[in-house]
């Protein structure tokens, strides 16, 4: 069914020729790089440019030979290191065919992604989780708000630049009787740890060095 699934997007991407799909899919499956790509393990994967998210996912869904009706799972990951470092996954399941597909495409912090509710509805709380993570805008969104963070929440904790630390703490004042927020402060320095043991620094945990003999310099031969 896998083979099916591929074969149906390099003919649509071959033959529609006045659709974005053969710009976008055609250029990219029909490249002997990113035929390379087009499967990890045993499972089948497609690479694809952001303006064909929508009508793959489409062709996905409603081509007889692959249906693909099921959105298991849409999620972001950060790649700081690339030009375009956010990677949007699309893991579709077709309970037809018993199989599972997953298309990625690519973003940057500026340059939005459309979004595939009309086409899933199970992606409106997936894209807001995605918009608020990671800060990637999906154009035609009908409701991207956050969904996750709490209100007037600053930046996008997935992202590899964001603290652990965060910049603000949420907490309960007892004077005030209410819950307030407030810049983070550390209570003490940073400490650098020794990794390699890190229990030493515990009597308990600590190895007695062994007893040596001295030999006195009167019995020395």
């Amino acid at each position: 069914m896998a083979a099916t699934a591929y074969r149906g997007l390099l003919s649509l991407a071959k033959n529609a020729s006045k659709s974005v799909v053969p710009r976008v899919v055609g250029a990219r499956l029909c490249s002997t790089e990113l035929y390379r790509q087009i499967t990890a393990g045993n499972e089948l994967e497609v690479l694809i440019a952001p303006e064909g998210v929508v009508p793959v996912i489409t062709f996905l869904k409603d081509h007889t030979n692959s249906q693909f009706t099921s959105l298991a799972d849409l999620c972001g990951v950060d790649f700081p290191t690339r030009i375009c470092r956010f990677e949007i996954v699309y893991n579709l399941l077709s309970v037809r065919y018993n199989s599972r597909i997953r298309v990625k495409t690519y973003a940057d912090e500026l340059t939005p992604v459309d979004s595939i509710d009309d086409v899933h509805k199970a992606a409106n709380w997936y894209e807001r989780e995605v918009w608020d993570m990671f800060g990637v805008f999906f154009a035609n969104h009908p409701d991207l708000r956050r969904i996750l963070t709490d209100y007037g929440f600053e930046g996008h904790p997935f992202r590899k630049d964001f603290p652990l630390t965060g910049y603000v703490e949420c907490r309960y004042d007892d004077e005030v009787k209410r819950v307030v927020v407030e810049p983070v402060e550390l209570a003490q320095e940073f400490r650098k740890f020794d990794l390699e043991a890190p229990w030493e620094q515990f009597p308990n945990f600590r190895e007695e060095a062994a007893a040596e003999e001295v030999p006195i310099k009167g019995e020395e031969k």
